[in-house]
């Protein structure tokens, strides 16, 4: 990414764990980023690289003053759609009838950000940005490729995130997939939604995060190798072969070889 992300697009990600050091260690290992814990002014925030270029962050799970959270909050990725206004989202938000779990807050010179859930429950981020727009890979192998809303009712949420961003929603043209839904900014598709009635029961809604990868067999037979547990097997579908897993901590993430190696 050269330029900056269109307000509405996924621009960021990151992980909040009990163990930061070895979920960094896990997808170095998996992914071959690089990170290490961060200085204490910064909450000890890692910021993850693949090439040199920011791709993720990985924190450490804690209260706002330090402590260890009870009960430990579940280990989960967040994505952060971009916005060039975050006060004025974050109060559509509200009125939209979602919920603010952060508020709007300055991150030194980077940006601001801002924790929300929509009207469902499904949690997600907003970044301002200031110096810093997101991350700078993405499509590449090791890094986000896709970013997709699981919810019970794929109408409402259409309704909801076209309400705080401008984001338009549309069944997709791609053959055999008529019926999935596309976030579109511009246009131009930027996430989807699928119905959270096609999950297994028990699973909340969510935002899930899809890495790109070469070999979907090969990175699952790694992550479990390294602890991991495999959510839904690898499979094939209609844009590649995929599998969800979940880290040794919890954080569910699915990967994705594409045909073309690229959404």
């Amino acid at each position: 990414m050269n330029t900056p992300y269109k307000p509405g697009t996924p621009c960021w990600i990151d992980l909040m764990v009990p163990d930061q050091q070895a979920a960094i260690d896990f997808y170095r290992d998996l992914f071959g980023w690089q990170g290490e814990v961060g200085p204490p002014e910064q909450g000890g925030y890692s910021l993850c690289t693949l090439e040199g270029k920011p791709v993720a962050g990985i924190m450490k799970a804690m209260n706002p003053d330090g402590t260890v959270p009870d009960p430990m909050p579940p280990t989960a990725w967040t994505t952060y759609l971009s916005t060039d206004d975050i006060d004025a989202t974050v109060a559509a938000v509200t009125s939209s009838g979602g919920t603010v779990v952060v508020g709007p807050m300055d991150v030194m010179d980077l940006g601001r950000m801002a924790v929300v859930t929509d009207p469902a429950g499904a949690v997600f981020g907003l970044w301002q940005p200031g110096t810093f727009d997101g991350a700078a890979v993405v499509n590449e192998p090791g890094a986000l490729i896709w970013s997709e809303l699981v919810t019970p009712d794929p109408a409402a949420a259409s309704a909801f995130y076209s309400s705080i961003l401008p984001v338009t929603t549309a069944r997709s043209e791609m053959e055999g997939a008529e019926g999935y839904i596309e976030f579109q900014v511009a246009g131009r598709p930027v996430g989807g939604i699928m119905d959270l009635n096609s999950m297994p029961e028990g699973v909340p809604p969510h935002w899930q995060v899809y890495f790109n990868v070469d070999s979907v067999d090969d990175v699952q037979a790694a992550a479990v190798r390294a602890g991991a547990t495999v959510l839904a097997p690898a499979f094939d579908m209609v844009a590649g072969r995929m599998a969800v897993l979940a880290d040794p901590q919890g954080g569910a993430f699915a990967v994705i070889a594409t045909p073309e190696g690229s959404a």
